[in-house]
């Protein structure tokens, strides 16, 4: 009986450690924004390897993202069933409410050869789309800095295999793996994620 009071507890406590921050906002957008914090971790900077991080997303990008995770344009998981239950004046909301939140960038083991070498890389073929070392989000084209690795590994990974995407990516990601080998994909991942401060 004690373990099971003592977890509603410990329970009821992280629930408003996690809320605390958003609690500023109103009841609806809180009730909406903490079906995301779930997966994506507070305020959207993700807490688990294989999840994005969500703040500082662009409104734009956000929509887009929910948008073609209803329509499954893009391969999720979970995400298209979850998308294809919110309204679009809902999707708004969370959109706003992420686009305004500081990402917490977490530690991670980088190789800093790998790294190095994806700097390079990211210089000459990604930068004028992710600019500032890929913390940007100005063209609507997602923070890279920061992200886990293995959600990164595997999104570029899908992009090379055809999953859509914006502008010329498919194209440039064929040419750096057909140019600096298969390993080019693990250095840029270890470029991003060596990327701490937002």
């Amino acid at each position: 009986m004690f373990t099971k009071i003592l977890r509603y507890i410990l329970f009821a406590i992280t629930w408003l450690i996690f809320s605390l921050p958003v609690m500023a906002v109103d009841i609806n957008t809180l009730m909406l924004v903490n079906t995301c914090v779930g997966c994506h971790g507070p305020d959207g900077s993700s807490l688990g390897p294989a999840t994005p991080s969500i703040a500082g997303m662009s409104k734009f990008a956000f929509i887009q993202a929910m948008q073609e995770a209803k329509t499954n344009e893009r391969p999720t998981t979970i995400m298209g069933r979850l998308a294809r239950g919110y309204t679009d004046t809902e999707i708004e909301t969370m959109a706003d409410f992420f686009s305004k939140q500081k990402p917490v960038v977490y530690p991670q083991r980088v190789n800093a050869e790998k790294a190095k070498k994806g700097a390079r890389l990211h210089k000459y073929y990604c930068e004028s789309c992710h600019r500032d070392n890929g913390r940007k989000d100005e063209h609507n084209s997602g923070i890279l800095a920061g992200q886990w690795m293995p959600y990164l590994k595997i999104s570029l990974l899908e992009f090379l295999s055809g999953r859509p995407a914006p502008t010329k990516m498919n194209k440039r990601l064929e040419f750096i793996v057909d140019s600096y080998g298969k390993d080019s994909i693990d250095e840029l991942v270890h470029f991003y994620a060596s990327q701490k401060e937002q």
